[in-house]
């Protein structure tokens, strides 16, 4: 059964899971955090407070994060088919996920920007640095360290997501886990999947981490 072509089937799946995770992720967070960011603008005691953008901002996420993701993913699939041509494989995956992504990473930006220091926002205000120097310069360099681990455990979870793609022939390891594992039986390829998983997760969180203290100006050596 451990013969070649399934050795390499396992590691073709892997390289897929790793492009549809990092892709998602990419995308995801091109849609998630310029949300995030008006978020906390727009927030009561934001930059520019303005309750009628938060409110739409604030429901639109919270619907979004409240559909479990095989349900969003079947809801999409006219859109993905749409967007990609088709509704399976590696590429309509993305789409679903980037959706399923971007509210998820919205809400980790806003409150790792939230936990910015007010007197450092105040100090640059009294310099005249006008909202957009103030996102860029200190609103996301003071938080870059919070929005790294946040990045990290996006990646977790956008991993977990992928796997339950494979449900509806979406790509990776989790199809391969659902085909082999669960619809042939074959409990040793299930337990293999899961094991990459878990490696890939430990592997991401361990990269995430140690960039995370680099950039951390309050950890030395």
């Amino acid at each position: 059964m451990w013969d070649n072509a399934t050795i390499m089937m396992l590691v073709k799946e892997t390289g897929t899971t790793l492009f549809i995770t990092l892709s998602s992720t990419v995308f995801g967070y091109a849609l998630g955090l310029p949300l995030g960011i008006l978020l906390v603008v727009t927030a009561k005691d934001g930059l520019w407070p303005n309750a009628v953008i938060y409110k739409i901002l604030d429901v639109t996420v919270n619907v979004i994060r409240s559909v479990p993701f095989l349900i969003l993913m079947m809801m999409l699939i006219p859109f993905t088919r749409f967007v990609v041509g088709k509704s399976y494989g590696a590429a309509a995956t993305i789409v679903p996920l980037t959706i399923a992504a971007a509210p998820f990473i919205a809400r980790l930006v806003e409150s790792s920007l939230l936990e910015v220091d007010k007197g450092v926002i105040e100090a640059a205000q009294s310099m005249g640095a006008g909202i957009g120097t103030i996102v860029w310069k200190v609103l996301l360099a003071e938080a870059r360290t919070s929005l790294i681990v946040g990045a990290t455990i996006t990646l977790g979870t956008i991993l977990g997501y992928s796997a339950m793609a494979g449900v509806v022939g979406g790509g990776g390891l989790g199809d391969v886990a659902i085909r082999y594992g669960y619809f042939r039986y074959q409990a040793d390829i299930m337990i293999v999947t899961v094991a990459l998983l878990v490696i890939l997760v430990q592997i991401l969180q361990v990269i995430g981490t140690k960039l995370s203290k680099k950039l951390d100006k309050r950890i030395t050596g």
